[in-house]
């Protein structure tokens, strides 16, 4: 399978999931969401339009004025990913009831929504909203991408207060937040990486050790203390979260009075960190 079918059909999966997480959860408890299908929800509740509609008017309009600060790739794939969220959530709006539990719904809503999201995001295609004007504002006019869209977001939801009332609003942020959560487990894999900083005497030692015991590769730097000015190298060593108390015990092994530093890694790719098995 290719690269392009394969985002073809996590786009399709995606937006199915997306859109049915909004018509079957989020719609029936009058919950809203960020982005462009959480402004078509409260122009829904306000008005009573079509959010499907609503969605791809609004998305394509924002796609017309703003294709020119995406990516050509980016662009091919989200003119195929709006049509289609905009088309599940038309096909399955207003065909479920509500299941009574509001705060239940917020959530199980935020997580196939972020499931959703991390699908299509993967794939590096967008939605077609807030992010695509953060992009113009940022071209335009030098704003950071990052709070111009979360300022969009924030104002989308706000406006909720006034149409779905504060408890609502307040359900939907509880969903965005789980939202988020999902998206990024998607994105990242639910297999995180400790970065370790170790400064020690005996640094190259403690990764004979690590090369030896644990079969994964390490780094080590020339340094010495800022305050003391004795040499004292470094090092540094990528393992998953299930060695670190391997590592932990290497380390004590070696030199219990070693300093360490362990850091959250996002991502890892290239290098030698994984070894080929023979």
């Amino acid at each position: 399978m290719n690269k392009l079918t394969s985002d073809v059909i996590m786009i399709i999966a995606g937006s199915l999931l997306y859109a049915l997480a909004l018509t079957f959860l989020a719609i029936p408890n009058n919950l809203a969401d960020g982005g462009l299908p959480g402004l078509s929800l409260i122009l829904y509740y306000a008005f009573g339009w079509s959010p499907g509609i609503v969605n791809f008017i609004l998305a394509s309009i924002i796609l017309l004025i703003g294709y020119r600060v995406l990516p050509r790739r980016t662009i091919f794939l989200t003119v195929m990913t709006a049509p289609l969220l905009s088309f599940f959530i038309y096909i399955t709006e207003q065909k479920v009831e509500s299941l009574g539990d509001p705060l239940v719904s917020a959530i199980f809503a935020g997580f196939f929504i972020g499931i959703g999201a991390g699908l299509i995001l993967r794939t590096g295609s967008s939605m077609g909203g807030t992010s695509v004007i953060a992009r113009m504002f940022n071209h335009n006019f030098g704003w950071d991408l990052t709070r111009t869209n979360f300022a969009l977001d924030a104002m989308i939801v706000s406006s909720g207060l006034f149409i779905i009332g504060p408890l609502n609003t307040m359900y939907t942020i509880v969903s965005l937040f789980v939202g988020k959560k999902a998206t990024d487990i998607i994105l990242e894999g639910l297999d995180t990486r400790k970065a370790v900083s170790i400064i020690s005497a005996y640094a190259p030692e403690i990764t004979d050790e690590v090369v030896q015991q644990m079969k994964t590769s390490a780094t080590v730097f020339e340094g010495y203390g800022g305050f003391t000015k004795d040499n004292a190298d470094m090092a540094y060593i990528i393992i998953n979260k299930y060695q670190l108390m391997k590592l932990k015990r290497i380390i004590n092994d070696v030199d219990d009075r070693a300093f360490v530093v362990i850091h959250d890694v996002r991502d890892v790719f290239g290098g030698s960190f994984s070894w080929a098995k023979k």
